[in-house]
């Protein structure tokens, strides 16, 4: 059953028309402005989207562009009147489907949905825009247009030119480490090492010697002098994993670090100076390890000089489309260099038409709450090219099982006039269009509709 987003400010007209392809199947969502389509699409991918050229405010070319650019297998409709002809047939060089012109007929709409989707179906070839997602969405290897990934951004931009130490927190699978290196790389030591080290992967007897090196015969097993990791980022930056895993005896050579950047080799009388920034990561609350007694407190605020949280991907969907596109680019390279083929397996080719994914695999994974973040989210992709075989699209079939029996969640978009509204009434009309859609969905069959709808409506009892 298609999803259509249907944008035109004429109330009158849309409401009929949302009528009518309800009647005709379609899972219609309705937007009376510009700013309305933009945040239909920031949540949802929709199969199709008409929309008229002349609205106020946020024009129909910009609602178009932007389907486009985030859902490169959305079919675009544009609706045109007098005078708006050459801007239609401007979308289409940029990948609209087709246009129609106003006063139109509703089965000609039908025709052109139709041959629309049809021709999807058939070559199923748009590729994700990878330029605009270098350029408009991303930084470095990170893509996200979400509000809170455009802060992050910035923050980034603002901070990096700094030499200020930076303490990055989040859920596991957010990005610490991908964030750590964009603030390397777009800061002035970028020509220096960015060294990174997990302080929870080492055991705590080895730790002390890793960070800071020792001298021959320090300890048994020390056969030679080897560098400490802060003496291979000096003139970089050292990135410290999991930093509240530290052992409270490393925490304090640790601080003298941070204030004096200098220590000793472990077994040496020599001081070493280094020039070395520090961005640390944890997903601990550093803070309650404080008051634990498990952190040091002036350790914890020599680290959070800067503080940048990284926002869980459930509460930024909007980036999922992004991300999918930069996975599919990073591992289907792989894919042709043969990563993922048996032995027996044909290769395939640098000339194999892009991989894309098809709409519904696309709300599933908008949809699922994704509790491994971005980590979570590209062994899916990897898991769903690893069952393609010869297809070139990727379907809900492909995704992990428990994505795939995640349901497609799409949000109505109400106005909410300062007048405010009726809501008994707006309840009633949600009613009144679940029971069209099972109708429909049935054959107009009024026991099957009942049954399979389930549909349960709970008055609701206004706060005191």
């Amino acid at each position: 059953m298609p999803y259509l987003l249907l944008v035109d400010d004429e109330e009158a007209l849309r409401s009929v028309v949302a009528e009518r392809l309800t009647d005709q199947g379609y899972q219609v969502v309705q937007a009376a402005s510009g700013e309305a389509a933009l945040q239909a699409l920031e949540g949802f991918a929709f199969d199709v989207i008409v929309s008229d050229l002349r609205l106020p405010g946020v024009d129909g070319r910009q609602v178009i562009d932007a389907a486009l650019t985030r859902y490169p297998g959305i079919v675009a409709i544009v609706v045109t009147g007098y005078g708006t002809v050459k801007d239609a047939v401007d979308l289409i060089k940029l990948g609209a489907a087709d246009f129609i012109a106003k006063p139109f007929q509703f089965d000609e709409l039908m025709h052109v949905l139709t041959s629309a989707l049809e021709q999807r179906r058939l070559k199923s070839e748009n590729a994700y825009l990878h330029q605009q997602l270098d350029e408009r969405f991303g930084l470095g290897s990170m893509v996200g247009k979400s509000a809170p990934m455009r802060a992050l951004f910035q923050l980034i931009e603002t901070v990096a030119p700094t030499t200020a130490t930076i303490l990055i927190t989040g859920e596991t699978g957010t990005g610490k480490e991908m964030v750590a290196r964009a603030i390397h790389q777009t800061s002035p030591r970028h020509r220096g090492r960015f060294v990174a080290i997990n302080v929870s992967a080492i055991p705590e007897t080895l730790l002390d010697a890793e960070l800071f090196g020792h001298v021959k015969g320090a300890f048994t097993g020390a056969v030679a002098m080897r560098q400490g990791r802060l003496e291979q980022a000096d003139g970089g930056t050292l990135f410290l994993d999991e930093v509240g895993t530290m052992p409270v005896a490393l925490q304090m050579k640790m601080l003298r670090v941070l204030q004096e950047r200098e220590f000793e080799r472990i077994g040496d009388t020599r001081t070493i100076k280094v020039d070395v920034r520090i961005v640390a990561a944890t997903n601990a609350d550093l803070m309650k390890m404080v008051r634990e007694g498990t952190f040091r407190e002036d350790l914890y605020y020599r680290l959070n000089v800067i503080a940048v949280h990284l926002t869980p991907l459930r509460e930024r969907p909007e980036d999922i489309p992004l991300l999918v596109q930069r996975f599919l680019e990073k591992l289907g390279s792989e894919r042709r260099g043969g990563s993922f083929l048996s032995a027996e397996a044909p290769r395939a080719q640098a000339e194999d038409p892009p991989i894309t994914v098809a709409q519904e695999a696309m709300r599933r994974l908008m949809a699922f709450p994704w509790p491994g973040n971005v980590r979570q989210l590209e062994n899916a992709i990897e898991r769903a090219l690893a069952l393609l075989g010869g297809r070139t699209q990727i379907e809900a079939a492909d995704l992990p099982p428990d994505v795939q029996a995640t349901a497609e969640v799409i949000t109505p978009m109400l106005d909410l006039p300062a007048e405010g509204i009726d809501l008994p009434a707006v309840v009633a009309q949600i009613e009144k269009d679940l029971i069209d859609r099972a109708l429909v969905r049935t054959g107009n069959n009024k026991g099957a509709a009942a049954r399979g709808a389930s549909l349960r409506v709970s008055r609701y009892q206004p706060r005191s």
